[in-house]
């Protein structure tokens, strides 16, 4: 850990804070002390070692994913956080995931790496042999209305899902990704014994990784999707296209397992408010995780930066005008779904709900606080983003993100702040067999756990809330103009209008 770049800076930080709170009305002493204890006294690298080599994967509706919520609640206990309790909520299906073998038949006898996608289908017992047929994935829709109008063309087949060409104009990757869903039911629908995909459009990111991940939001395919490392899919589709003469022909082997609902959970904490305790700001990430490793830069840090930010809070001694709410979330993997429960469960009080910081996009340092559209904000966070200049100064957008639990808060109307962060290797380690504690990078972990401590003291020790609650009818007009209707329908996330 570089310890003394974090003390300089923390040194340099806190009288930025003195001077950035003192012009805000805020505690300058109460802020300096958070940040100090935030850095100085940090166990966030202790808390993430346990976390992922103790417990390790923590997939939703598993019995790991609950010993990680009982981690959790133990911890914010010792720490001395109040109304302590884990909330429950239902997920339609669990799935577990079981052996898996791909292998060339001909061609050299190649056997494959692979992962299968997640909530996705089996193979018959003892596996399948298949030739292979690629399909474009500039025109998943085109493809599945071509297969439709010719049945049989993907019966028996495995479907390679490759970019082939170049692609349409304003072709955004989210395409792709978003015409998935209906394209895997109309694989399955068409006799399809298997699809070779990942949540890009592209092969796997990285050397020799394979990556998993959901397809849909809390959705159950009965078609096999599997993901290849770069190199197998790459070998694939060479193989495709120099026609040696003979089919390219798989051995393909799924054995995953799905049932009925299961429960899972949120861990829920709170730092009671002085002078509003019935407002809240909520800090959080998830805590749930893939299973290909141990979930430690997705999403072990964001979690583990929650605990450590609410503890230098405790240890500071100071306590803002309004409650600090920690909530771990599970679910978020396969579509936002303990947040989007969470929100549900606590539907009376989204009004009291002043911002819900997020935590989630790897083991980068903290660059961008996104605010889900509430630009009446962005004034009021100035300040606070000047005095974090030694880290350096995060910039403000007025963007709203729906690739983790800022989601449900900004369609309940609350500024979901997404702590977006600056994090190149993240598409390595991303649901991969690589996300382990090792590509922690632990000093900024100590950096983010402070920056998170700092944010969430200053929002809910403002003279006045962050913003108005927002009625549906302005999320929605806003939603609209921020180009995000069409993308939030194909979720099953859009809640407004007919």
């Amino acid at each position: 850990m570089q310890m003394r770049g974090l003390w300089i800076s923390g040194w340099a930080l806190a009288l930025g804070l003195c001077v950035v709170a003192q012009r805000a009305q805020g505690n300058r002493q109460a802020l300096a002390t958070v940040m100090g204890e935030g850095l100085l006294h940090s166990q966030a690298n202790q808390k993430l070692e346990y976390l992922t080599d103790q417990i390790g994967e923590r997939l939703t509706g598993t019995a790991a994913a609950q010993r990680a919520i009982a981690w959790a609640l133990t911890d914010m206990r010792g720490m001395g956080l109040r109304n302590v309790h884990k909330e429950d909520w239902t997920m339609a299906h669990g799935w577990t995931r079981g052996p898996i073998a791909v292998d060339v038949i001909g061609h050299g006898h190649e056997h494959l790496e692979a992962a299968a996608m997640g909530w996705t289908g089996s193979t018959p017992k003892g596996g399948v042999n298949a030739d292979v047929i690629s399909v474009n994935a500039y025109d998943l829709k085109g493809a599945a209305a071509q297969a439709e109008a010719n049945p049989g063309a993907w019966r028996g087949k495995v479907l390679l899902v490759r970019t082939q060409g170049a692609p349409p104009a304003h072709y955004n990757p989210l395409d792709s990704f978003l015409e998935l869903t209906p394209f895997l039911r109309a694989a399955h629908q068409a006799g399809a014994v298997a699809v070779i995909a990942g949540q890009g459009a592209g092969a796997s990111q990285g050397m020799n990784l394979t990556h998993t991940g959901v397809l849909g939001f809390n959705v159950l395919f009965q078609v096999p999707v599997i993901n290849l490392t770069r190199e197998d899919q790459l070998l694939l589709e060479r193989l495709l296209d120099h026609e040696y003469g003979t089919p390219v022909r798989l051995h393909v082997d799924v054995e995953n397992q799905a049932t009925g609902p299961v429960t899972a959970s949120n861990a829920v904490g709170d730092i009671p408010g002085t002078e509003f305790p019935k407002q809240m700001v909520i800090v959080g990430g998830h805590l749930d995780s893939w299973d290909l490793a141990q979930g430690a830069t997705d999403n072990g840090t964001g979690a583990v930066a929650s605990l450590a930010a609410a503890r230098a809070i405790m240890q500071s001694g100071y306590r803002p005008r309004r409650t600090v709410r920690v909530v771990l979330f599970t679910g978020e993997e396969e579509g936002l779904l303990g947040s989007l429960a969470y929100c549900e469960q606590h539907k009376a009080e989204m009004a009291n709900t002043i911002a819900a910081l997020i935590l989630d996009e790897g083991q980068g340092p903290i660059a961008t606080l996104q605010v889900g559209g509430h630009d009446a904000a962005l004034p009021k966070l100035e300040p606070l983003a000047q005095a974090l200049e030694a880290f350096p100064a995060p910039r403000l957008e007025d963007t709203s993100s729906f690739d983790t639990d800022t989601g449900p808060f900004i369609l309940d109307g609350v500024p979901g702040i997404n702590l977006s962060q600056n994090s190149p290797n993240y598409r390595y380690t991303h649901h991969s067999p690589v996300d382990t504690f090792d590509h922690v990078r632990q000093d900024v972990l100590v950096r983010n756990a402070a920056e998170m401590a700092v944010m969430a003291y200053y929002i809910a020790d403002l003279p006045e809330r962050l913003d108005a609650p927002w009625t549906p009818a302005q999320v929605e007009a806003k939603l609209k103009g921020q180009g995000l209707e069409a993308e939030l329908k194909a979720f099953g996330l859009w809640k407004f209008g007919e």
